[in-house]
């Protein structure tokens, strides 16, 4: 296995290899299906980065769901805009219903913010958060309903596993950091 790759002109190193990721992401699906027991959660996946992570998350989970994907933007290269653009694909029939939003990382807090704003204002049952990997020294905003972490990881950056720098490096098996 390498443990160093390059993407465009950065080096990384290995950070979290595939094993320990599914391992991790195992475990985060027998909670998920413990809490969510007869009821029928909405899965939101917030792409383009949690798509990996959505998709292996869904084959552990073994009860009634349904699943969305929507598209919000803060990042530019290997730094956070400090701002959102808008979600796109934001579902608007979520009134009553358990929402579990799923994200792939969790650094600054401002994107999930964001998104958890516009979907308060739909007047969902519950709301949590599911995110594969955060960074708790990044963060600028308390996520109370962040209740699933697969990872608390430095205030590095990560490429890998969905993870992209500049648009390359999502479809390494593995997490790599900026060396």
């Amino acid at each position: 296995m390498e443990t160093n790759v390059q993407v465009h002109n950065k080096e990384f190193e290995l950070l979290l290899e595939e094993d320990t990721i599914a391992k991790r992401i195992r475990l985060m699906a027998i909670q998920l299906n413990v809490d969510y027991e007869n009821r029928n959660p909405l899965f939101i996946a917030v792409l383009n980065g949690s798509f990996l992570f959505m998709a292996d998350l869904m084959k552990e989970i073994n009860l009634p769901c349904e699943t969305e994907f929507i598209k919000v933007a803060s990042y530019h290269g290997t730094n956070s805009t400090g701002s959102v653009k808008d979600a796109l694909g934001m579902p608007s029939n979520i009134k009553g219903r358990d929402i579990v939003i799923v994200e792939d990382i969790i650094d600054t807090g401002l994107t999930m913010q964001y998104i958890l704003s516009e979907i308060a204002k739909q007047e969902p049952a519950s709301v949590s958060v599911c995110t594969l990997l955060f960074k708790p020294d990044a963060l600028k905003v308390e996520i109370p309903e962040l209740n699933y972490v697969g990872f608390e990881i430095p205030n590095e950056f990560v490429v890998g596993y969905g993870l992209d720098y500049d648009g390359l490096g999502r479809n390494l098996n593995h997490i790599y950091r900026a060396v």
